[in-house]
């Protein structure tokens, strides 16, 4: 069994400010947690950029360089950039941060799903940001469009500046989208999958589901052929990232999927996230991956073949 992968997942685009106080919300915030949950045992931080005046989701490249060369000067942790960005964003818009800055790996969306986010309503009783209630709400008619033009547009992109995808699966069908894309030729293999369990309009997070993900991937490819990790949504987080731990994948927590630590306690930082799935990892006696150890296992081109 590989060494277990921890990703961080730094502020994402889903989490309002309002639902935690524990956000970082400006590059420099944003950096600082990515650095400190690295230091905690994050081999990868999955980088979004937010406005750091009101924390809405933001595309600006120079929010990213600010965020990624002060990670760099920090740490020598792996930097996965989003191309998922927000829903309503272009695909164009999405990515163009892959060409501009060259990291070693980026988020790469396998299918379009209804991406619902208004439940988080009733979690809110005062909001801190103006545009945080019709966001939320809006997303009750939305779908976050992942076509195949735009797997096309991506798999150029990755390909052209030897950034490794990491494949966000959000249900089923999304493998068979990507046995598609190797048939074709346009994606190659090994790949490394991300399945992102939980979200309000894919598949929940359950145990069965990420038994059965697993379980066709591998037929699809062959276990030989690709890696994976998990991310559960909200309360599903840990729960699976125990039984990834214990099945061989990978891990991936952080407040852009989920801000508590324990039922009814907001986590203070990704950092204390991480910390207790290196806990669980003892527990389980499973070694955590280093930031060289994921390079290797993902076969990465390497912190110095990056533009930041």
């Amino acid at each position: 069994m590989d060494k277990l992968i921890i990703t961080a997942a730094i502020s994402g685009a889903a989490t309002v400010p309002s639902l935690t106080p524990y956000l970082p919300i400006t590059p420099k915030q944003i950096a600082d947690s990515a650095i400190e949950a690295a230091s905690a045992g994050a081999a990868v931080v999955h980088v979004h950029a937010r406005r750091p005046e009101d924390g809405f989701p933001s595309s600006d490249p120079e929010h990213f360089r600010e965020i990624l060369t002060r990670i760099r000067e920090k740490s020598d942790v792996v930097i996965c950039i989003t191309t998922g960005g927000s829903a309503m964003m272009t695909v164009e818009e999405r990515a163009a941060v892959v060409p501009l800055f060259k990291p070693e790996m980026c988020s790469f969306n396998m299918g379009s799903i209804n991406f619902a986010l208004h439940p988080a309503l009733r979690s809110i009783k005062e909001f801190k940001y103006p545009w945080e209630k019709q966001y939320l709400e809006m997303s009750k008619d939305f779908v976050f469009k992942n076509t195949f033009k735009d797997f096309e547009y991506l798999c150029d992109v990755t390909s052209a500046n030897n950034t490794k995808p990491e494949l966000e699966i959000y249900d089923v069908g999304h493998l068979y989208n990507l046995d598609y894309l190797v048939s074709e030729k346009l994606m190659k293999l090994p790949a490394h999958m991300q399945f992102v369990m939980g979200v309000l309009g894919a598949i929940r997070g359950t145990p069965e589901d990420l038994t059965y993900l697993v379980t066709k991937a591998t037929i699809l490819f062959g276990k030989e052929h690709f890696t994976w990790s998990v991310i559960g949504v909200g309360a599903a987080e840990i729960n699976l990232s125990t039984m990834a731990i214990h099945m061989g994948g990978h891990v991936r927590v952080g407040l852009e999927d989920n801000i508590y630590i324990r039922k009814g306690v907001l986590a203070k930082s990704n950092a204390e996230l991480v910390e207790k799935v290196v806990g669980l990892a003892d527990i389980l006696h499973r070694d955590v991956a280093t930031p060289l150890d994921a390079r290797r296992i993902l076969k990465l081109k390497g912190p110095e073949n990056v533009n930041f």
